[in-house]
């Protein structure tokens, strides 16, 4: 990005009766928390920013690569567990982030070629990615909304011109709500989601925390430092707090655990700081 620089007075005669305009100084890019997710999992669609303060969080909290993979992985698992075993045919993602690979209509249409997934954003770099999102079967649908998670009615709303919100649907918020920083607006949102949706439908859930038992004392001063140098502000959860995000819905088996000890490929999964779970609409 090229400097400011100084304006050019002009020396002929109708210069004198100007005043010199200074250019507007450019825009500093700011660290982002999709572009810094993604040049986590090893993407390249981020900025020389981002990599900067990825590298400091990472540095603080050695473990945000591995949070950042086994996150991802729980995306694919938790997919296809509810493609397969439950059958499900229509995935809500709120919370999109860039597309990397095993996105969730990949994963989903791999399992059942006729599902219908919508991805939701509100992140101007997603947006400009989006077009990568809306691949897919000819036998299902995939379709992406630029629209805010704290505005739910106006997203379950939209998403009905792709969903068919009277049959159950699979709604994801994967590394969502830890940027709402009020927990009773971030249950108001999971509540009022699932309020439209019926019986049968499911939530997948992740949300990083602080607790001890996962590793996740680095956690405070890492986030602190995101919040001065990066945007949106992130919080943390404790399992309280995280397990009160799904009231009124029943979580399946093994409950809510690390997110990379749900459902595991491997016998011993590293554990890490971020809970998941995956629960059921009674």
């Amino acid at each position: 990005m090229s400097e400011s620089r100084a304006p050019v007075r002009r020396t002929d005669d109708t210069s004198k009766s100007r005043t010199p305009v200074r250019e507007a100084a450019p825009v500093r890019p700011v660290a982002h928390s999709a572009r810094v997710w993604n040049y986590w999992c090893g993407g390249r669609d981020n900025y020389e920013v981002d990599e900067r303060v990825g590298d400091e969080v990472a540095a603080l909290f050695p473990v945000i690569r591995d949070v950042a993979r086994a996150n991802r992985a729980f995306l694919g698992r938790a997919v296809r567990f509810l493609a397969g075993e439950c059958g499900v045919r229509q995935f809500l993602d709120l919370g999109t982030g860039l597309p990397t690979g095993d996105n969730t209509h990949e994963v989903a249409q791999r399992v059942a070629p006729d599902a219908r997934i919508v991805y939701v954003d509100n992140d101007p770099t997603v947006l400009m990615y989006a077009r990568a999102l809306l691949t897919g079967t000819d036998a299902g649908a995939t379709d992406y909304l630029d629209a805010d998670v704290r505005e739910p009615d106006a997203l379950v709303e939209r998403a009905a011109e792709t969903l068919d919100l009277g049959r159950p649907v699979a709604v994801l918020m994967l590394g969502v709500l830890n940027f709402v920083q009020d927990t009773e607006e971030a249950r108001s949102i999971v509540r009022r989601v699932m309020a439209a949706l019926p019986s049968g439908s499911h939530l997948a859930l992740s949300h990083p925390t602080a607790d001890l038992a996962l590793g996740g004392e680095g956690q405070i001063s890492a986030m602190a430092y995101w919040n001065e140098h990066a945007r949106p502000p992130i919080r943390a959860r404790d399992r309280a707090a995280t397990a009160s995000l799904f009231e009124g819905l029943e979580l399946l088996e093994p409950g809510l655990v690390s997110c990379s000890a749900w459902r595991p490929l491997s016998q011993a999964p590293a554990v890490v700081p971020q809970f998941g779970a995956v629960a059921v609409k009674p």
